[in-house]
């Protein structure tokens, strides 16, 4: 190579040094804080606002009173962030969510994030959902305690009373890896690439924003049934879950969504989403008998019914004896336990499994329960009825856990989280 080819490879390399680090990994490095909201969407080759295409099959809306992922019917695969925050204002913060809003409104359009307009640097989007379409994504955002105590955003006074860490239950065994976090982000889609595609390009867009605290993939399997409707799914133990979730608008609004005065103003169509990562010790439960698996749920298996019922949806009879004045329902049952209070919430529960754990080669399994209520307080009530007492504990052990507050729906013109930053 002569000198002359020699400068002007070395002043290419060089070029593209210092391109990669204007833009970040693709673009990701953009300061909000420098360049504006504009200057960054820019960046992305994204306009400020977008609209719901409702030609794109397999489409959910973005825009609406609620956020999607929580009344959307569940789809099969989930991918759950933790996130912490490492901007220093609540005007960097704002940004952010203003910057994330016409992004998730692509993404859930079956889109790329962005446009790549310079071969030169990373790609705007990294591209693995490509070909594929929106596969019913939801995307639902939330924000925990921990949000509050950071001084520096100056929320605190913004804290809802109801937000706050769960209290240690009977059996917990929180791992600190698998607990807490600043934000979530809950991606929820019919393909598991997608609902990951999600949040690793709405997190890499954010570099230096925000950092993983913890994620979990997880999947169901809803059959249909020769009606043409969806099943409710079952766990890994083999049982249905979700049975008893409220469905008519009047149950929403009285267990799942926040009303007028019930919790801080921004609230007001929100939600508080519960997160526990619950291992199945699946090694001992595949050694129980069919009998004491369904003592343990208080449901026969094949079905899903109540004990002494016929069908998944009739009425749990708790208060109902056999001939011997014994309850029919056993006590320490997992239903039984939990109508002791009338507290109520909506589940939307995944399976998941991350391997084994150890050279003993037992499973790294179990469900990343996902619950909905318009109070925490509605999840505590039911654990804490649960107790010692639930035969379920002898099966599962509780590893991590997070609580954060879902923000209402987003109007067009608006973004997400507007109704916290402007109150």
């Amino acid at each position: 190579m002569t000198e002359s080819n020699k400068e002007t490879f070395m002043d290419k390399k060089l070029s593209r040094r210092r391109m990669l680090k204007m833009t970040g990994a693709g673009a990701a490095g953009v300061a909000i804080g420098a360049s504006g909201l504009g200057g960054v969407l820019k960046a992305f080759g994204v306009p400020d606002f977008l609209e719901d295409d409702t030609s794109v099959e397999n489409k959910v809306n973005f825009y609406g009173k609620h956020q999607s992922g929580i009344a959307t019917e569940v789809q099969t695969h989930v991918y759950f962030a933790s996130l912490s925050v490492l901007v220093k204002s609540k005007a960097e913060l704002q940004e952010l969510f203003k910057m994330w809003t016409p992004m998730t409104v692509s993404l859930m359009n079956g889109k790329p994030i962005g446009e790549t307009k310079n071969s030169y640097v990373p790609p705007v989007d990294t591209g693995e959902a490509i070909g594929v379409d929106a596969k019913n994504l939801s995307i639902t955002f939330g924000v925990g305690p921990s949000l509050f105590k950071n001084k520096s955003l100056g929320l605190s006074h913004l804290k809802p009373k109801e937000l706050n860490d769960l209290p240690h239950f009977p059996k917990d065994q929180l791992e600190e890896a698998y607990t807490g976090g600043d934000l979530c982000i809950q991606a929820c889609a019919d393909d598991p690439q997608v609902a990951f595609h999600a949040v690793r390009n709405l997190v890499r867009a954010a570099s230096g924003k925000v950092s993983i605290n913890w994620t979990q993939a997880g999947f169901n399997s809803i059959p249909v049934n020769k009606e043409g409707k969806r099943e409710t799914p079952r766990n890994l133990f083999a049982f249905k879950d979700g049975t008893e979730n409220p469905r008519s608008e009047k149950a929403m609004n009285d267990v799942v969504w926040v009303q007028k005065g019930e919790s801080k103003p921004w609230m007001t169509n929100g939600s508080y989403l519960v997160v526990r990562r619950i291992q199945m010790h699946l090694e001992t439960w595949d050694r129980t008998s069919l009998q004491a698996q369904e003592d343990t749920f208080g449901r026969y298996r094949h079905n899903g019914a109540p004990y002494g019922k016929e069908n998944e949806f009739d009425a749990v009879d708790e208060d109902r004896k056999d001939e011997n004045g014994n309850y029919v329902l056993p006590e320490t049952s997992h239903v039984f336990l939990a109508r002791q209070v009338k507290a109520r919430i909506m589940r939307r529960a995944f399976s998941y499994s991350s391997g084994v754990i150890d050279h003993t080669g037992a499973y790294d399994a179990g469900l990343l329960f996902i619950s909905f209520q318009k109070n925490p307080q509605q999840f505590t009530d039911i654990q804490n009825a649960l107790g010692r007492l639930d035969k379920m504990n002898e099966y599962i052990t509780h590893r991590g856990s997070g609580v954060f507050a879902c923000f209402p729906g987003i109007k067009k013109g608006s973004y997400i989280g507007e109704a916290l930053f402007n109150a």
